[in-house]
C-alpha cells in the first residue's frame, strides 16, 4: 500500500547508513565500477511518495536482476557485471532540446536537489521488490536541458560495449537496448533518474551509474546504464516492442486486467517472501494509481498496453 504523502511515519527518520554524499559517489565508488559505502554529508530524506512496506535486503536487490546485457538468468548480472567500467561516463542529450550536448556524469548529477531523497518504491515484473532508490525526478534534468514545444516523447539508449557486456555478444536482441516514455510520463515526479540504492552507488548489475525508475510500469521500461536521452516528436522504437509486439507494448503499465499472452499478470511473487507464501494480487499501476492514472484518462489501456 502506498503511503499518504501528508502522513509521515516512523520510516521517515533516515538511518545513518542511508546518508549519501554525491561527490563521494562520483569520485569514489563510480571510479571503481562497483558499489561501495560512501561518506555521510548530505542527508537523503525519504520521499513523500515512498511506500511503508519494508525494503528487500541489499543482497536480494543486487543478486536477483533482469539485465540481459549480462545474461538471461536472474543471477547472471551479479556474476558478470563486474568488468563494466563506469568511469568516465557521459550522457548525450539531444533532439528537441535547447541545450544539446554530451553531459558528463558529474554535470548530470549536479541537477539533483540540495537535499537528496530516498524513494522506497515497489518495482514489478512477474515478481516484485521494494527498493530504496536514491535519485531525483527526471523532469529536473529535462527542464535544465530545455524541452522544446515539439517534443512529445523521450527516447533512451543503454551503453553498447559487448567486450564488457557479454550478453550483447549473443543473438536474440537488436542491441543496444532502447526504451521510451511519453513526455508527460517522463516529466511525472515519480519518474526518477536514479544513481544509488540503499545509501550506496548503484551496483553495475542494477544499472550503474545512471538509470531510470518508473515504478508504475513493468521493469523493462526502467532502462539501465543510460548513455543517450533524446527528446523527439514521434513515438520512439523500443527494444521489447520491436522484439515481441504482441507481448510487450509501448506503455507497459502494470495492469492486472491485461494478461501477458503466455501468463496471467493478475498476481505477482514477492521476492523474499518464500516460495510457500501465496502470490499477492497485482495492483493497477503497481499501487500508484492515485498519482498517475489521470494521465491516461480516455485511453483504452487494453489496447495501449
Amino acid at each position: 500500500m502506498r503511503k499518504d504523502p501528508a502522513r509521515p511515519s516512523w520510516a521517515d527518520v533516515t538511518p545513518k547508513h542511508l546518508f549519501l554524499n554525491r561527490r563521494a559517489l562520483i569520485g569514489g565508488a563510480l571510479a571503481l565500477g562497483v558499489a561501495a559505502p560512501v561518506a555521510a554529508k548530505i542527508a537523503a530524506r525519504p520521499s513523500p511518495y515512498s511506500t511503508d512496506a519494508a525494503p528487500n535486503s541489499y543482497e536480494q536487490i543486487t543478486g536477483y536482476n533482469n539485465y540481459y546485457e549480462f545474461g538471461w538468468d536472474k543471477g547472471d548480472p551479479a556474476q558478470n557485471a563486474g568488468r563494466l567500467k563506469t568511469d568516465p561516463w557521459s550522457v548525450e542529450i539531444g533532439g528537441l532540446v535547447d541545450r544539446p550536448g554530451s553531459w558528463p556524469l558529474d554535470d548530470v548529477l549536479r541537477t539533483a536537489p540540495a537535499e537528496e531523497r530516498i524513494y522506497r518504491f515497489r518495482c514489478v515484473e512477474a515478481w516484485s521488490m521494494v527498493i530504496p532508490w536514491i535519485g531525483f525526478p527526471l523532469a529536473a534534468l529535462l527542464e535544465r536541458a530545455g524541452v522544446q514545444p515539439g517534443a512529445k516523447y523521450v527516447a533512451f539508449q543503454t551503453l553498447y560495449r559487448p567486450e564488457e557486456m557479454p550478453g550483447q555478444r549473443a543473438p536474440g536482441i537488436d542491441w543496444p537496448y532502447v526504451e521510451g516514455l511519453r513526455l508527460d510520463e517522463a516529466m511525472h515526479p515519480l519518474t526518477l533518474l536514479t544513481y544509488g540504492l540503499y545509501g550506496e552507488a548503484l551496483p553495475n548489475q542494477n544499472g550503474a551509474p545512471l538509470r531510470i525508475v518508473v515504478p508504475w510500469k513493468y521493469g523493462f521500461k526502467s532502462i539501465k546504464s543510460i548513455v543517450k536521452i533524446s527528446l523527439v516528436a514521434e513515438e520512439p522504437r523500443t527494444t521489447w516492442k520491436e522484439l515481441q509486439p504482441r507481448e510487450y507494448g509501448f506503455y507497459a503499465n502494470v495492469n492486472p486486467a491485461v494478461d501477458h499472452p503466455r501468463w496471467s499478470q493478475a498476481t505477482e511473487r514477492v521476492i523474499g517472501a518464500g516460495f510457500l507464501t501465496p502470490r499477492r494480487a497485482t495492483e493497477p499501476f503497481n499501487g500508484y494509481g492515485d498519482q498517475v492514472a489521470g494521465i491516461y484518462q480516455g485511453m483504452d489501456l487494453r489496447k495501449s498496453y
